[in-house]
């Protein structure tokens, strides 16, 4: 395949700003993207609820439009799906993201409007590529192909004819623009099938004796996939099959968990990532920097107007929201959108921290909801991810999954923490690595420290050793086996706990 990369350098050239996003720069490009999404939004059932005609501030914007989750989106959105136009945003919206399920157990469908896939979804897509050459070069992604590891349309009941539900990778594959199927794999019609026990051997099929330069997708499917790719090929490394890939355009899921076992499943020398923000309610923010520790830069022309709400206020009728020029770094915020698909001052239940400010990076904490903090040890995501990583660094092994929530206090026990822990190469003992674990954690939160110190509150924590592809089997069993479908990290009491264990048979390695 002849290399097109120098001409798709010139054409992205652009997408890269050739000054420093500073706070002013921060602040025209935000106010700009508010005063569109209001004069667009104007006219919806949704903004005249809300005043929206009568709203030429943000500070009569914020005292109007209340911060929300979806369920009180949800009656809305399901006129839209309906096919009734002029609800959240303009005209009719005939895609909708189906991602997971809320508390109460039904399904979230977000609407994929044309502006919201062409500003926000595409135009981020875009400009991962365009920071990716501009970081690096000697590029050649455009001699091969691109592997872009999606999910699939759901099985959605009564849907109005030309409406579309499921994974928002699927809709991204099915109306991408057909030139760009010249430079990818797998063929559309694989990368939309629903069964993933039939979906990985054509995965694997279509992609094995293709030149592929780069990948995309969710770092713990993406791992299934090499792996199988390497047995098929009987080769030694990923590299050995795609000798010209040189990057990684993961998002999703944290990757360090991933990063070790990647250097196994590769060429390190040969091989980059680049971390990206892409979630079904917007593309928000994209690495950068070569230093992936660096975080995310905030993409602030894409259609989406960013509030950033402080943890302790997240639970009140009227929560404090902070602009994106306001945000301080160092500190944790809930995210809150406003974009052109519709969803107003819409809580997407992710935590960031904020790594600096000109220009605005960040890096994911967690879930608002996805914590474990029921001994006050506010136990994050992040917090969790990083021990890990520096305990299996320690101890030699490599974790494939994991998922952890309280054992709460009971018959003169104190209460603690159980881990269930997918290892690809154990550790030679679990009793030192729950050991190993425990100091990382106390390392890297102050909180847990402080509760663990002493054996006063808070016992060590227990080490249950998954089966082989449980987390896998559990996700199936929920219906959201699928390349975007992710594992809970953490939890706050026990309901995704004993169901991963009844499944993994409880048992016996537990320390």
């Amino acid at each position: 395949m002849l290399n097109f990369t120098p001409i798709f350098r010139s054409a992205l050239h652009r997408m890269v700003p050739s000054e420093p996003m500073t706070a002013r720069r921060t602040r025209h490009c935000q106010q700009h993207q508010w005063e569109w999404l209001m004069a667009n939004g104007r006219h919806t059932l949704y903004g005249q609820k809300h005043r929206f005609a009568d709203t030429d501030s943000y500070e009569k914007f914020a005292a109007w439009v209340p911060v929300v989750e979806y369920p009180a989106m949800r009656d809305y959105i399901m006129r839209m799906v309906d096919g009734e136009k002029d609800i959240l945003w303009r005209g009719v919206t005939r895609r909708f993201a189906q991602s997971s399920g809320t508390s109460d157990g039904k399904s979230k469908y977000i609407p994929l409007t044309e502006d919201s896939l062409r500003r926000c979804h595409y135009h981020g897509s875009t400009a991962v590529v365009a920071n990716y050459m501009n970081l690096y070069p000697d590029s050649r992604i455009f001699s091969g192909k691109a592997f872009i590891l999606g999910g699939s349309y759901g099985n959605a009941l009564n849907l109005k004819p030309g409406v579309k539900v499921g994974d928002l990778s699927a809709h991204l594959i099915d109306g991408i623009n057909p030139l760009v199927n010249l430079f990818r794999v797998p063929s559309k019609r694989t990368a939309l099938i629903e069964n993933w026990t039939e979906k990985l051997p054509r995965l694997v099929e279509e992609s094995l004796h293709a030149d592929v330069t780069n990948i995309s997708g969710v770092p713990s499917w993406f791992m299934t996939v090499i792996k199988e790719v390497i047995r098929r090929a009987g080769a030694t490394t990923i590299h050995d099959v795609w000798p010209n890939l040189e990057v990684f355009f993961h998002g999703g899921i944290s990757f360090e968990p991933y990063r070790r076992e990647y250097a196994l499943l590769t060429d390190p020398s040969r091989m980059r990532y680049l971390e990206t923000y892409n979630a079904s309610e917007g593309f928000f923010a994209v690495q950068t920097t070569h230093d992936p520790s660096e975080g995310m830069e905030l993409l602030m022309e894409n259609g989406t107007f960013y509030e950033f709400i402080p943890l302790e206020s997240i639970d009140d009728p009227h929560p404090r929201a902070i602009r994106s020029w306001e945000v301080e770094p160092g500190k944790i915020y809930a995210l809150a959108i406003t974009s052109c698909n519709g969803l107003w001052r819409y809580l997407i239940g992710d935590t960031v921290k904020v790594l600096s400010t000109e220009p605005v990076r960040i890096a994911i904490a967690g879930r608002t909801r996805h914590f474990i903090n029921a001994f006050g040890e506010e136990l994050m995501v992040f917090n969790a991810d990083e021990a890990l990583r520096r305990t299996a660094e320690k101890t030699g092994c490599h974790v494939v999954n994991y998922s952890a929530c309280p054992v709460f206090a009971q018959g003169g026990h104190r209460g603690c923490h159980q881990w269930l822990i997918e290892f690809s190469t154990p550790p030679d003992d679990i009793a030192t690595f729950a050991a190993e674990l425990d100091k990382a954690l106390a390392e890297v939160n102050s909180d847990y420290q402080a509760k663990r110190a002493g054996n006063i509150f808070l016992d060590p924590p227990l080490i249950t050793v998954a089966q082989p592809g449980v987390f896998d089997r559990w996700l199936a069993s929920t219906g959201k086996l699928g390349g975007q479908r992710k594992v809970p990290r953490l939890s706050n009491d026990r309901t995704i706990m004993d169901a991963m264990l009844k499944m993994n048979n409880q048992s016996p390695n537990t320390i």
